[in-house]
């Protein structure tokens, strides 16, 4: 197959994207695939451009919003790219947050008649879109805290009870996050995610356990859980060395874990997502298990949890690669 992996872009995800971008190449060259690397911020890389930018690594904290200011600026790059991109058999998505992941690539791409890894332009904008996702979750019989969209006070929060998770309506990698312990503190949470959205969203905080499944082509992967030192899952634990430690399968009972993946999958399914994602939950004191969110284009580096799963299940990472461009050209095909 020809494959373009598309990644980059200017969200605050872009380091991730890239991360991500950097492990697919690699996996899907070795097993004889032609692959083009196009940065969605800045277009077709060169050989030198991609082996200095793939070597970066992902940094502590998100780009600057100064930083990708100037690149939404000037970015031009899927327009421009458009010849490299209807030479190939399938983009491989392989960016995060932005554009990149609520839908707006995707509907070019479907526009364009190009195949593409991922979910479709609908699915995609419904994962991302916080609240529409929990009022999915809710009506298909998927538990998920309570939560109110701002503007809010704190005399309406009450009825959460604290601590209350604030973060914005439309991101990943909890970037805007906050938890909020005390009224005191709800304003500046507030501002904090508006920053990253025009929607912020106040959410029941669970405490417990923290656990994963990711889906492939409608199959529920082994569950996985993620122990970090901290209240919850953040960009540092997410990204750097030794900030978090990742269990496939997970340590529950059949039982339980037959459970989660059906819920997992009855997620998957109420939004409509495609090939893959990857759905989070908590797991409370009681042993209940409460729906965080749907992830549609999750990391894809070999250290990423969807890729731990499939290799839980026997999928090694550029099988995995493979096999998810593969599918996207027969949905294509199907449509």
């Amino acid at each position: 197959m020809k494959i373009a992996v598309l990644f980059g872009g200017t969200s605050e995800e872009r380091d991730v994207s890239i991360a991500s971008a950097a492990q697919v190449i690699p996996a899907l060259r070795g097993l004889g695939h032609e692959v083009i690397a196009v940065d969605a911020a800045t277009g077709r890389l060169s050989g030198a451009a991609e082996q200095k930018l793939l070597t970066a690594g992902v940094a502590v904290e998100p780009p600057s919003d100064s930083v990708l200011s100037g690149m939404r600026q000037s970015a031009l790059a899927l327009r421009d790219s458009a010849a490299d991109l209807r030479e190939v058999d399938v983009v491989f998505l392989a960016l995060h947050g932005g554009a990149g992941e609520d839908g707006r690539t995707q509907a070019v791409l479907d526009l364009a008649g190009l195949a593409y890894t991922g979910s479709n332009h609908i699915a995609s904008a419904t994962a991302m879109d916080k609240d529409l996702s929990k009022r999915l979750f809710r009506a298909a019989g998927v538990p998920t805290a309570d939560w109110l969209m701002a503007p809010v006070v704190a005399h309406d929060v009450e009825r959460l009870g604290w601590p209350v998770v604030v973060k914005p309506n439309k991101q990943g990698s909890t970037v805007g996050l906050t938890i909020v312990r005390a009224p005191q503190q709800l304003a500046a949470a507030l501002e904090l995610a508006g920053r990253f959205d025009d929607e912020v969203m106040v959410e029941q905080f669970i405490a417990g356990r923290e656990l994963t499944v990711g889906i492939l082509e409608g199959r529920a992967l082994p569950v996985g859980e993620i122990l970090v030192t901290r209240e919850i899952f953040d960009y540092a634990a997410k990204y750097q060395k030794g900030g978090a430690r990742e269990i496939f399968p997970a340590d529950l009972p059949a039982e339980a874990t037959s459970h989660l993946q059906a819920l997992a999958v009855r997620a998957h399914e109420a939004l409509k997502l495609g090939v893959y994602s990857r759905i989070d939950f908590r797991m409370d004191a009681q042993g209940d298990f409460w729906c965080l969110e749907a992830n549609s284009l999750p990391g894809m580096t070999a250290a990423s949890l969807l890729p731990q799963a499939a290799r839980a299940a026997g999928i090694e990472f550029p099988q995995l690669c493979e096999r998810i461009c593969r599918a996207a050209l027969a949905t294509r095909r199907t449509r």
